[in-house]
């Protein structure tokens, strides 16, 4: 798909300076703003039920080419497997470890493949407004997933240069969704917004109202790199790892212990974005000497699906199928993960209780961040008169219960869709764009 796009006509009013950008870990999107205006969220996704809805998913045939969202998974499938697809990527940023993967015989940084994704975005966006802006506004959580907040957001903000972003600017998300949500207030109270996203979990405590929303409104904001891959992550270990040699047992050459796959493989395997990283020459050597030691040919079967699964590169529809029986149990007591593939065969029976145990350290460090920003705060929480959520892990049930167990106080409201970041966003990329042309 080609983009044409005219000469640049950024002082007309008419037109953006500024793009809105939510880059999330499961799905991103694109507002934008002049000093006089924002606009609506742009179509990026023809493929998408909504197109201003762009998964966050990149597909690098081996043949060439780099591709994003839908178009993304059509190519994967159309290459038979002969290509690479990542997900997740944004929980890479906050990790030193991580340097990039190797596609095509070279190593991919971490912000370039990020710089992928958001280069697409600007592209498409220029093309829908016929203009170029070279401006930005980023969403970043609370606390990225790892060990260093700034050195991520130094990452986040490289591949947005790499991306063609010549002025990058950053807003936490939970303060953007807090923005969009305080210009429907009709009176004042206090309010908390949780924004519960694919990597990260954030939460703002703010006073609102009939009033445009200043920044001394902000009273807390906190957040944990704990959210819906997380629990997804914990199906994955409690039932679904076995399937590919999470549990084998071995023996290696002139040794008598009985091992068990080492914890830090285990990790991998139940991350919906490191499982890629067994791919790694040194790793899969290993993983197919633990093949040749297993004690039982259960644990070769094992071993053999996880060949599959990681050779093939289907642990993205792996962890499609554990995310579709999680969002089940939101509204049923039991559901079925159910994969199959040429040489993977996997059906396990879920129930509500067993997911509540598998996450119940997930689930309650999300939770103690929630505590943490309400007494951060300096209110009690019978103080809170409102509570507005976003994201689907908002909807998992003892969330949901423990939530309001907390705030007893406060009535519960719903974020509608995914765009409330993204127009908080473009609130704010207003202000910086008038900020900018009166300076």
């Amino acid at each position: 798909m080609s983009y044409q796009v005219r000469p640049p006509e950024s002082r007309m009013p008419h037109l953006p300076t500024l793009y809105a950008i939510d880059f999330g870990t499961s799905n991103s999107l694109l507002a934008a703003a002049n000093g006089d205006r924002v606009f609506d969220p742009v179509p990026l996704d023809p493929d998408a039920s909504d197109p201003t809805i762009l998964r966050s998913i990149l597909c690098f045939p081996d043949a060439g080419g780099v591709f994003v969202g839908g178009e993304a998974l059509r190519q994967f499938v159309e290459h038979g497997g002969e290509a690479r697809l990542l997900r997740s990527i944004k929980h890479h940023l906050g990790s030193r470890s991580f340097r990039g993967t190797i596609l095509r015989g070279r190593l991919v940084s971490a912000e370039e493949l990020v710089a992928a994704l958001l280069r697409h975005m600007r592209v498409r966006a220029d093309a829908h407004f016929g203009t170029e802006v070279r401006r930005a506004l980023l969403g970043r959580p609370v606390h990225f997933d790892g060990e260093d907040d700034a050195f991520a957001e130094a990452r986040l903000r490289k591949a947005a240069e790499l991306a063609g972003f010549e002025e990058v600017h950053f807003l936490p998300e939970p303060v953007a969704a807090a923005r969009a949500f305080g210009a429907a207030a009709q009176r004042e109270e206090l309010a908390l917004i949780g924004d519960f996203g694919g990597g990260t979990s954030d939460f703002t405590v703010l006073r609102i109202g009939p009033r445009a929303l200043e920044r001394g409104d902000v009273l807390a904001v906190g957040g944990v790199a704990v959210a819906g891959d997380a629990l997804d992550a914990s199906l994955m270990r409690a039932q679904v790892g076995r399937h590919f040699g999470a549990e084998v047992q071995y023996r290696a050459p002139f040794g008598n212990n009985v091992l068990r796959m080492p914890r830090g493989i285990v990790q991998h395997l139940c991350s919906p974005a490191h499982l890629s990283i067994l791919q790694r020459r040194d790793i899969a050597s290993f993983l197919a000497d633990v093949r040749r030691w297993s004690l039982s040919e259960d644990d070769r079967r094992s071993m053999d699906q996880l060949a599959i699964l990681v050779e093939d590169t289907q642990g993205f529809h792996l962890f499609e199928a554990i995310e579709r029986a999680k969002r089940t149990l939101s509204s049923a007591t039991k559901s079925e993960i159910v994969f199959s593939y040429p040489g993977i065969e996997v059906r396990e029976r879920v129930t509500r209780a067993g997911f509540e145990e598998a996450s119940g350290r997930e689930v309650d460090a999300i939770l103690g961040s929630l505590d943490e920003t309400v007494r951060a705060a300096g209110v009690e929480p019978a103080d809170i008169g409102v509570v507005c959520c976003t994201g689907g892990t908002a909807k998992v049930p003892r969330i949901a219960a423990e939530i309001r167990r907390r705030l007893p106080a406060a009535r519960m409201e719903q974020f509608k869709g995914f765009h409330s970041v993204v127009e908080g966003l473009a609130q704010e990329a207003r202000e910086v764009a008038r900020r900018g042309r009166d300076a």
